[in-house]
C-alpha cells in the first residue's frame, strides 16, 4: 500500500502558550519558545508502524511504501527501520522553508498524484480543512482517499483523528492489511467568527473518508449541552462553592470547555472559554500559558508540602478526552506539579450518555501510563454526586 505522509510542521505550537491555534501565529509562538509538535507526534506514529510492520507485514507479504516531501513536511519524522522490515520511502519534492496552507494542498495533490490509497497526516482541524479542500480540488475519486489524522495541533474535533499517534499506527496498518474498511466521518472546527463574540461553538465544515475503528480513531465532537440542564449545572457550581468553602486555602485550576464557564457564572467567576484560568484567595488568573501555570502551581507550596489543590476538567462531548484536545497548556511537567489525585472531571448526565471511558493523551507515554494504570477518574456529575469512569487504554 502507498501511504501519504503530511505533516504541519507549525500546528500545536501554540499550545502550551494558550494560543487557540496555531494558524498564522507560527512565528510568534517559536519567537516564545515553543517547540515542534506535530513532527515529533507523526515519527512517534511512524516508529510504532515500524515495529508493528516489522513482523506483519512480512506474513501478510504486503509492502507498505511511504510517499513524502523531504525536510519537516515528511522526511524529517521518517524513522531509521531495520531490513528486515519491508517499506520504503519515496521522495516527491521538498519542503520550503517557510510553509503555508497552499503547501499543504500542493503536497496533496502531488499524493494523489501518485497514488496513495491514504494519507496519514499530523496537525490539526486546521490541517484537516486544507486537505479535504485540496482532495475535493482534485476531483471526486480523490475525495475517497482515506484521512488518517495523528493528534498534532491545539484542537481536533474532527472524526479523522486517531486517539493517539500509536493508535493511528494501528489504523494504517490495520487498513493496509484490509481489516478495516473507511467510512463517512465530519470535518469539524471551532467557529472563529461565533468565538470572537464570547461563544463557544463547533461547526461542520465538510466530510472525510476515514478508516472505521471505535476504539482507535476518536470520532467528531458533539455539543451536548441543554439548556434543560441548568438545574445540574447549577448543582455542580453547589458542590464546587462548598469544597471551596470547605477549604479557604483551595487553589482551583479551571479547565476549558462551555460546562466548566456555565459553573463559573454560577459562581460570579468570568472564565475563559478557550483556556484555563486559575482562582486563589479571591483572585482569578486568566488564560494561562505552561510556564504561568507551573509558576502559580509551584508557588502553592510550603516548606511542609504542597497546599490544597484542584484542577477541574470536563470531558469533550462525543469523543470523551480530559486532556490532550484544547488544553495543551497543561502539559506533563503541570499535570505532575498537580499530581492525579487533585484531578476532577466534571461532566453533564448527557456528556456521560454512552460515555463507557475518558481518555488520556498528555503528550508523555510514561505519563499516559501513569493515568491507565490508575484505571479510573473521579467524574462530578451533581451536587455530592459522582461515579468512576475508566480511562481508556488508548
Amino acid at each position: 500500500m502507498r501511504l501519504g505522509i503530511v505533516v504541519n510542521p507549525d500546528a500545536g505550537l501554540g499550545g502550551k502558550l494558550g494560543f487557540k491555534g496555531s494558524d498564522g501565529r507560527a512565528e510568534e509562538a517559536r519567537a516564545a519558545g515553543a517547540e515542534d509538535r506535530a513532527g515529533p507526534r507523526m515519527k512517534q506514529c511512524l516508529s510504532h508502524l515500524v515495529d508493528l510492520a516489522a513482523s506483519s507485514l512480512n506474513r501478510s507479504r504486503i509492502e507498505l511504501e511511504l510517499v513524502i516531501w523531504d525536510g519537516r513536511m515528511g522526511g524529517t519524522w521518517v524513522p531509521d527501520w531495520p531490513s528486515s522490515c519491508e517499506m520504503r520511502v519515496e521522495a516527491l519534492g521538498s519542503t520550503p522553508s517557510a510553509t503555508t496552507p497552499e503547501d499543504t494542498a500542493h503536497l496533496v495533490e502531488q499524493l494523489v498524484d501518485a497514488g496513495v490509497e491514504a494519507i496519514l497526516y499530523a496537525g490539526g482541524d486546521g490541517t484537516t480543512r486544507d486537505i479535504v479542500n485540496a482532495l475535493e480540488s482534485a476531483g471526486e475519486e480523490a475525495q475517497k482517499t482515506a484521512l488518517i489524522g495523528v493528534p498534532g495541533g491545539v484542537k481536533m474535533h474532527s472524526g479523522c483523528f486517531a486517539t493517539t499517534p500509536k493508535a493511528a499506527a494501528e489504523v494504517a496498518l490495520s487498513f493496509a492489511l484490509g481489516d478495516l474498511r473507511t467510512a463517512i466521518t465530519e470535518v469539524m472546527d471551532l467557529d472563529e467568527t461565533v468565538y470572537a463574540k464570547g461563544e463557544w461553538k463547533v461547526r461542520m465544515y465538510g466530510e472525510a473518508w476515514t478508516p472505521s475503528s471505535p476504539r482507535f480513531m476518536q470520532g467528531a465532537k458533539e455539543q451536548v449541552e441543554r439548556v434543560s440542564e441548568e438545574d445540574t449545572i447549577e448543582g455542580l457550581a453547589h458542590h464546587v462553592r462548598t469544597l471551596m468553602d470547605d477549604e479557604p486555602d483551595l487553589m482551583v485550576v479551571w479547565g476549558s470547555g462551555g460546562t466548566l464557564r456555565r459553573i463559573g457564572e454560577h459562581l460570579e467567576l468570568e472564565l475563559t472559554l478557550l483556556g484555563i484560568d486559575v482562582q486563589h484567595d479571591g483572585t482569578v488568573y486568566h488564560d494561562l500559558n505552561e510556564r504561568k501555570l507551573i509558576d502559580l502551581i509551584g508557588a502553592h507550596t510550603t516548606d511542609t508540602g504542597p497546599r490544597p489543590l484542584l484542577l477541574l476538567l470536563s470531558p469533550m462531548g462525543g469523543q470523551g478526552f480530559l486532556i490532550g484536545r484544547g488544553n495543551l497548556q497543561l502539559s506533563p511537567d503541570v499535570l505532575r506539579l498537580i499530581g492525579h489525585a487533585n484531578i476532577l472531571g466534571v461532566a453533564t448526565p448527557s456528556k456521560l450518555i454512552g460515555l463507557e471511558a475518558v481518555r488520556i493523551d498528555t503528550g508523555d507515554e510514561s505519563l499516559d501510563a501513569e493515568f491507565q494504570s490508575k484505571r479510573f477518574i473521579k467524574i462530578l456529575q451533581g451536587f455530592r454526586t459522582t461515579r468512576l469512569i475508566r480511562v481508556a487504554e488508548l
